[in-house]
Protein backbone atom coordinates (compact mmCIF):
# COMPACT_ATOMS: atom_id res chain seq x y z
CA UNK A 1 0.00 0.00 0.00
CA UNK A 2 0.89 3.66 -1.28
CA UNK A 3 2.19 5.76 1.64
CA UNK A 4 -0.65 8.19 2.38
CA UNK A 5 0.05 11.53 1.58
CA UNK A 6 -0.89 14.22 4.41
CA UNK A 7 -1.28 18.22 4.50
CA UNK A 8 -2.28 19.41 7.87
CA UNK A 9 -4.06 22.50 8.57
CA UNK A 10 -3.23 24.41 11.83
CA UNK A 11 -4.19 27.60 13.21
CA UNK A 12 -2.60 27.39 16.92
CA UNK A 13 -0.05 25.52 18.96
CA UNK A 14 -0.53 22.15 16.91
CA UNK A 15 -1.06 19.29 19.44
CA UNK A 16 -2.96 17.53 17.21
CA UNK A 17 -0.73 18.04 14.82
CA UNK A 18 2.01 16.64 17.23
CA UNK A 19 0.07 13.55 18.36
CA UNK A 20 -0.33 12.73 14.32
CA UNK A 21 3.72 13.33 13.36
CA UNK A 22 4.52 11.38 16.51
CA UNK A 23 2.18 8.10 15.57
CA UNK A 24 4.04 8.53 12.06
CA UNK A 25 7.49 8.35 13.35
CA UNK A 26 6.48 5.59 15.24
CA UNK A 27 5.38 3.45 12.33
CA UNK A 28 1.59 3.53 13.30
CA UNK A 29 0.17 5.63 10.33
CA UNK A 30 1.50 4.48 6.82
CA UNK A 31 1.36 8.29 5.98
CA UNK A 32 3.80 11.06 5.54
CA UNK A 33 3.14 14.57 6.65
CA UNK A 34 4.16 16.67 3.51
CA UNK A 35 3.11 19.85 3.99
CA UNK A 36 1.46 22.26 7.19
CA UNK A 37 -0.62 25.46 6.67
CA UNK A 38 -0.96 27.77 9.30
CA UNK A 39 -3.94 30.43 8.71
CA UNK A 40 -1.44 32.41 11.34
CA UNK A 41 2.28 33.30 11.22
CA UNK A 42 2.43 33.09 14.78
CA UNK A 43 1.23 29.71 15.13
CA UNK A 44 3.20 27.55 16.84
CA UNK A 45 2.73 24.25 15.06
CA UNK A 46 4.18 25.98 12.23
CA UNK A 47 8.15 24.98 14.98
CA UNK A 48 6.91 22.29 15.63
CA UNK A 49 6.76 21.26 11.50
CA UNK A 50 9.97 22.71 11.33
CA UNK A 51 11.40 20.51 14.36
CA UNK A 52 10.46 17.65 11.79
CA UNK A 53 11.84 18.72 8.78
CA UNK A 54 8.53 19.17 7.59
CA UNK A 55 7.76 22.48 5.01
CA UNK A 56 5.10 24.95 6.51
CA UNK A 57 3.87 27.95 4.99
CA UNK A 58 1.17 30.51 6.11
CA UNK A 59 -1.82 31.01 3.98
CA UNK A 60 -4.18 33.02 5.38
CA UNK A 61 -6.40 36.45 5.80
CA UNK A 62 -3.19 38.70 6.27
CA UNK A 63 -1.05 37.43 3.14
CA UNK A 64 -3.63 36.47 0.93
CA UNK A 65 -6.88 38.51 1.78
CA UNK A 66 -9.23 37.93 -0.87
CA UNK A 67 -10.87 34.39 -0.80
CA UNK A 68 -10.51 33.56 -4.49
CA UNK A 69 -7.18 34.21 -4.43
CA UNK A 70 -6.34 31.98 -1.55
CA UNK A 71 -8.25 29.12 -2.11
CA UNK A 72 -6.18 29.68 -5.77
CA UNK A 73 -2.90 29.39 -3.39
CA UNK A 74 -4.31 26.37 -1.52
CA UNK A 75 -5.13 23.99 -4.40
CA UNK A 76 -1.55 24.95 -5.88
CA UNK A 77 -0.01 23.88 -3.04
CA UNK A 78 -2.43 20.88 -2.29
CA UNK A 79 -1.58 19.74 -6.05
CA UNK A 80 2.01 20.45 -6.54
CA UNK A 81 2.54 18.38 -3.57
CA UNK A 82 0.06 15.23 -4.14
CA UNK A 83 -1.68 15.48 -1.48
CA UNK A 84 -4.07 12.67 -0.72
CA UNK A 85 -5.44 13.76 2.97
CA UNK A 86 -6.60 16.91 4.30
CA UNK A 87 -6.47 17.05 8.07
CA UNK A 88 -8.27 20.06 9.91
CA UNK A 89 -6.04 20.21 13.33
CA UNK A 90 -7.14 22.84 15.15
CA UNK A 91 -7.95 24.93 11.86
CA UNK A 92 -10.05 28.04 12.60
CA UNK A 93 -10.71 29.34 9.16
CA UNK A 94 -13.40 27.78 6.81
CA UNK A 95 -12.34 26.20 3.57
CA UNK A 96 -13.48 27.36 0.34
CA UNK A 97 -16.14 25.24 -1.64
CA UNK A 98 -13.55 24.32 -4.78
CA UNK A 99 -11.54 22.69 -2.17
CA UNK A 100 -14.20 21.03 -0.05
CA UNK A 101 -15.40 20.32 -3.81
CA UNK A 102 -11.81 19.06 -4.84
CA UNK A 103 -11.22 17.13 -1.55
CA UNK A 104 -14.44 15.46 -1.46
CA UNK A 105 -14.21 12.69 1.34
CA UNK A 106 -10.70 13.32 1.85
CA UNK A 107 -10.80 15.90 4.34
CA UNK A 108 -10.99 15.30 7.98
CA UNK A 109 -11.28 17.57 10.58
CA UNK A 110 -12.05 17.15 14.75
CA UNK A 111 -14.18 19.40 17.14
CA UNK A 112 -14.07 19.34 20.45
CA UNK A 113 -17.36 18.21 21.26
CA UNK A 114 -20.35 15.64 20.18
CA UNK A 115 -21.63 16.68 17.18
CA UNK A 116 -24.14 17.43 16.71
CA UNK A 117 -24.20 19.37 20.09
CA UNK A 118 -22.26 22.37 20.55
CA UNK A 119 -20.96 22.90 16.61
CA UNK A 120 -21.57 24.72 13.67
CA UNK A 121 -20.63 28.72 13.10
CA UNK A 122 -19.02 30.65 16.08
CA UNK A 123 -18.61 27.12 18.49
CA UNK A 124 -14.75 26.39 18.33
CA UNK A 125 -11.42 26.91 21.10
CA UNK A 126 -12.63 27.45 24.70
CA UNK A 127 -16.12 28.81 23.59
CA UNK A 128 -17.37 24.97 23.20
CA UNK A 129 -16.12 24.04 26.90
CA UNK A 130 -17.96 26.90 27.73
CA UNK A 131 -21.04 26.49 26.32
CA UNK A 132 -20.52 22.38 27.42
CA UNK A 133 -20.35 23.98 31.10
CA UNK A 134 -22.98 26.59 30.77
CA UNK A 135 -25.59 24.19 29.42
CA UNK A 136 -24.94 21.74 32.62
CA UNK A 137 -25.06 18.51 30.39
CA UNK A 138 -23.06 15.28 31.92
CA UNK A 139 -21.18 14.01 28.82
CA UNK A 140 -19.24 15.95 26.24
CA UNK A 141 -16.14 14.11 24.17
CA UNK A 142 -14.41 15.17 20.91
CA UNK A 143 -15.39 13.76 16.94
CA UNK A 144 -14.00 13.22 14.28
CA UNK A 145 -15.54 13.56 10.98
CA UNK A 146 -15.08 13.96 7.21
CA UNK A 147 -15.95 17.83 5.94
CA UNK A 148 -18.81 19.05 4.02
CA UNK A 149 -19.75 22.41 2.30
CA UNK A 150 -21.04 23.05 6.24
CA UNK A 151 -19.51 23.63 9.48
CA UNK A 152 -19.21 20.34 11.40
CA UNK A 153 -22.09 18.81 8.95
CA UNK A 154 -20.15 16.21 7.24
CA UNK A 155 -20.34 12.38 8.23
CA UNK A 156 -18.43 11.40 11.68
CA UNK A 157 -16.33 8.87 11.84
CA UNK A 158 -15.20 8.50 15.33
CA UNK A 159 -16.36 9.62 18.32
CA UNK A 160 -14.91 9.35 22.41
CA UNK A 161 -16.67 10.81 25.66
CA UNK A 162 -15.78 12.65 28.89
CA UNK A 163 -17.70 12.94 32.09
CA UNK A 164 -18.07 16.74 33.00
CA UNK A 165 -17.83 16.94 36.64
CA UNK A 166 -19.15 19.75 38.56
CA UNK A 167 -16.10 21.45 39.74
CA UNK A 168 -14.51 21.11 35.96
CA UNK A 169 -12.76 24.69 34.63
CA UNK A 170 -12.84 25.86 30.58
CA UNK A 171 -9.24 24.96 31.25
CA UNK A 172 -9.88 21.70 33.06
CA UNK A 173 -12.32 20.14 31.03
CA UNK A 174 -10.71 21.25 27.24
CA UNK A 175 -7.19 19.61 28.24
CA UNK A 176 -9.32 16.05 29.24
CA UNK A 177 -11.31 16.94 25.77
CA UNK A 178 -7.59 17.34 23.98
CA UNK A 179 -6.66 14.25 25.24
CA UNK A 180 -9.47 12.03 23.57
CA UNK A 181 -8.70 14.14 20.68
CA UNK A 182 -5.14 13.00 20.10
CA UNK A 183 -6.45 9.57 20.31
CA UNK A 184 -9.16 9.90 17.94
CA UNK A 185 -7.63 11.96 15.18
CA UNK A 186 -4.44 9.46 14.83
CA UNK A 187 -6.80 6.40 14.75
CA UNK A 188 -9.13 7.86 12.17
CA UNK A 189 -6.35 8.99 9.72
CA UNK A 190 -5.13 5.16 10.51
CA UNK A 191 -8.28 4.00 9.20
CA UNK A 192 -8.68 6.30 6.07
CA UNK A 193 -4.44 5.32 4.88
CA UNK A 194 -5.91 1.51 6.04
CA UNK A 195 -9.09 1.91 3.31
CA UNK A 196 -11.22 0.94 5.79
CA UNK A 197 -13.63 4.30 5.88
CA UNK A 198 -16.59 3.60 3.77
CA UNK A 199 -18.89 6.68 3.33
CA UNK A 200 -22.56 6.03 2.71
CA UNK A 201 -24.61 9.23 2.84
CA UNK A 202 -24.36 10.31 6.60
CA UNK A 203 -22.57 7.57 8.21
CA UNK A 204 -19.30 6.37 7.84
CA UNK A 205 -18.98 2.49 7.86
CA UNK A 206 -15.65 1.10 9.07
CA UNK A 207 -14.07 -1.71 7.33
CA UNK A 208 -13.21 -4.97 9.62
CA UNK A 209 -9.83 -5.54 7.80
CA UNK A 210 -9.58 -8.85 8.91
CA UNK A 211 -13.25 -10.45 7.92
CA UNK A 212 -14.01 -7.76 5.04
CA UNK A 213 -17.40 -6.42 6.87
CA UNK A 214 -18.79 -3.11 8.08
CA UNK A 215 -19.22 -2.34 11.44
Amino acid sequence: METLRIAVFISGGGTNLQSLIDHIEKGKINGKIALVISSRENAYGLIRAKAHNIEGMIIGKTNYPNMDERENRMIEVLEDKEIDLIVLAGYLSILGKRVVERYKNRIINVHPALIPSFCGKGFHGEKVHQAVLDYGVKITGATVHFVDEGTDTGPIILQGAVAVQEEDSVEILGKKVLAVEHELLPKAVTLFAQGRLKVEGRKVRIIDSQRGYSF
